[in-house]
């Protein structure tokens, strides 16, 4: 809408960036980039546009920094477009415009960050970083001494083979494992490949943040665990070609979740 765009020297004057006269002449050297695009003087944005400067994310300094530590119940997906039915952006019903770090499976459940901090995003989803993210897992038969080395040591899947891991047996069917990478649907592949289905798998640690919200919940990320998280991913590379979700068009469908569905819990009722 046209009253929630602002002049781009205006947005970044209010960011505490610098002056008004001065953003102009950042805009005119190609420093400032509009959703990666470099605009012209005079161009507007709007509050879903990502501004950089440099490369580096600016925030509108009225819109403070959200992390939440939500725990994903299985059934809802992990994208911001408002058309898919039981998205995560609806479930949550956050105040303002968030999205999740990185995705979980559908039919997964589990630990993820809800951020609006892009600059964070770019860090914690890099591959080569190394980032550990814990998992527990339940399969459909009896785990033997070969699966677990096996798993540990790298299995061929999507044309590549999985980094070396950590896997401990916890009972009869259930593991847990600490990957650092992230491919598409990894652990499910990995265990397929041996011949195992994953029955339940459950995220339930991200670098120095485990889980302990109920199923459905979210809290805020504490002072200190923001702390140590940007100390622990402060080597991280930030670059343009970083895994940043673009958050889809916000698009409204005609039938709204209905929020008497008994998964979906009201916001901050732990």
């Amino acid at each position: 809408m046209e009253e929630n765009l602002k002049r781009l020297n205006k947005f970044i004057g209010e960011t505490g960036y610098c002056s008004r006269r001065e953003a102009d002449k950042i805009i005119e050297q190609g420093r400032v980039t509009i959703n990666g695009i470099v605009p012209e003087l005079g161009t507007k944005v709007s509050p879903n546009d990502e501004v950089r400067i440099d490369g580096k994310l600016i925030h509108d300094r009225k819109e403070k920094p959200v992390y939440l530590a939500f725990n994903k119940p299985t059934g809802i997906e992990c994208t911001t477009n408002l058309d898919v039915r039981y998205n995560i952006v609806d479930f949550i019903n956050y105040p303002t415009r968030i999205f999740p770090i990185g995705r979980l499976d559908k039919a997964s459940e589990g630990l993820i960050f809800m951020t609006n901090d892009g600059d964070i995003v770019n860090k914690i989803l890099r591959a080569r970083n190394n980032h550990e993210k814990e998992y527990t897992v339940t399969v459909n038969k009896l785990i033997t001494d070969r699966f677990i080395d096996k798993m540990s040591n790298g299995i061929p899947i999507l044309d590549t083979v999985t980094r070396k891991c950590k896997v401990e047996k916890i009972s009869a069917t259930t593991f847990k494992i600490i990957l650092t990478q992230g491919l598409n649907r990894q652990i499910r592949r990995m265990c397929e490949y041996l011949g195992y289905e994953v029955t339940a798998l459950k995220r339930i640690r991200i670098i120095n943040i485990s889980l302990d919200i109920p199923v459905g919940r979210y809290r805020d990320l504490t002072d200190a665990e923001i702390k140590e998280l940007n100390e622990l991913i402060e080597p991280s590379s930030k670059t343009e070609e970083a895994s940043l979700p673009k958050p889809e068009a916000p698009k409204r469908r005609n039938e709204f979740i209905k929020r008497d569905d008994p998964r979906f819990k009201k916001k901050g009722d732990y």
